[in-house]
């Protein structure tokens, strides 16, 4: 949001009839926000993939709200944590009492998943990051532009 305000509503010398937004700010906003989604999931593969331990599981509770959530415990009782959400196996068909092959997290930092592949966010995360640099510096360089042409800084 910052991106976004502060060449708007920034003390500038600029009229305030005169003042414009780059186009180019925009972007940087929304492939910051792409980069903390796709980042928080990449975190949990690398976490999952570095320190995952396939088990045998039993689901304990399952909500139904919107998405599913299963609860689930290892064999020998211990508790898994977080829960395991609808994308990573925690299906319609899968009901309260049934064992899953799941791999987990043992410091519960990772959600668990049922999934078997492994998906590279790298392909994903460097064009947004790069995106994100040169966009912002497109649209903050357009930004000094616009002041000097008004006496700013």
């Amino acid at each position: 949001m910052a991106t976004l305000l502060v060449p708007m509503l920034g003390l500038r010398k600029v009229p305030r009839r005169e003042r414009k937004m780059a186009w180019q700010l925009v972007s940087p906003v929304i492939a910051g926000v792409a980069l903390g989604v796709f980042g928080q999931a990449a975190g949990d593969h690398t976490g999952i993939a570095n320190r995952g331990k396939w088990v045998d599981a039993v689901v304990v509770s399952k909500e139904d709200a919107g998405t599913n959530h299963c609860d689930l415990r290892t064999s020998d009782g211990r508790v898994i944590s977080p829960s395991l959400s609808e994308g990573d196996g925690c299906r319609n068909s899968v009901w309260k009492g049934d064992e899953l092959r799941v791999r987990y997290d043992p410091e519960g930092v990772a959600g668990p998943t049922a999934d078997r592949s492994s998906d590279s966010y790298g392909g994903m995360l460097m064009p947004l990051f790069v995106t994100a640099v040169l966009m912002g510096t497109w649209g903050s360089v357009r930004q000094s532009t616009w002041d000097r042409q008004y006496g700013g800084r």
